[in-house]
Parts: C-alpha cells; sequence; structure tokens
C-alpha cells in the first residue's frame, strides 16, 4: 500500500513563502497523478495542483496560478509544493494525493492520502 507523508507546514506571515513536501513509499503498481489539495474550515476540499509523474506536466487552479508550483524529485517519490505569496486565504490543511488513473486526480478524487499538514497565513 502507498503511504503519503506530508511535512513542511507551519505559520507564516502574508507574502511570505513555505514549502510542503509529500514523501510516497510502499507503492507497487504505477502512480500516475499526484496532487495537492486543501481544505479551510466551513469550505469544500479543492484541488491546488496536480502533476503527473510520467511526463512532469502540471495543472493548478486559477487561484494559486503564479504564486505555487508543483515539483517532483528524479526519483518520484517525492512531490513538492513550493507556495510564494502566501495570502491569508490560502490558509487550509493542505493534503498530498495520489491516483492510479490519469485523470483521478483532475477530477478531485484519489487512491491514497496524507495525513495533512497545516497552513497558517497571518496578517
Amino acid at each position: 500500500q502507498v503511504q503519503l507523508v506530508e511535512s513542511g507546514g507551519g505559520s507564516v506571515q502574508a507574502g511570505g513563502s513555505l514549502r510542503l513536501s509529500c514523501a510516497a513509499s510502499g507503492y507497487t503498481y504505477p502512480i500516475n497523478c499526484m496532487a495537492w489539495f486543501r481544505q479551510a474550515p466551513g469550505k469544500e476540499r479543492e484541488r491546488v495542483a496536480i502533476i503527473y509523474p510520467d511526463d512532469g506536466s502540471t495543472w493548478y487552479a486559477d487561484s494559486v496560478k503564479g504564486r505555487f508550483a508543483i515539483s517532483q524529485d528524479s526519483a518520484k517519490n517525492t512531490v513538492y509544493l513550493h507556495m510564494n505569496g502566501l495570502k491569508p486565504e490560502d490558509a487550509a490543511m493542505y493534503y498530498c494525493a495520489a491516483g492510479r488513473a490519469l485523470n483521478i486526480c483532475y477530477k478531485g478524487r484519489a487512491d491514497y492520502w496524507g495525513q495533512g499538514t497545516q497552513v497558517t497565513v497571518s496578517s
């Protein structure tokens, strides 16, 4: 079974930066999409960014385009979310997720989920 462990969350001032990490292990079958989701209290869970490990292509929510960047390491077993220009509305629990189907992450679903890492942004 795939295990995903997030790290790097914390509290920052508005305009600051954080880098989240997601370490994946234990996978036997191909993972064809990995994603970052977030959920703030009282709000729906939303897609933030997706990366397709096979070719490195990416997708971003409109709300984070130009500010966030998703990347993967050369072994394709660790995914990062570089967050710049953080805004108070970015505060949420951030979850790493992985999917076996190519399109499952884009649909807002996944097969495997991390435990979440909290991001707080103060003004």
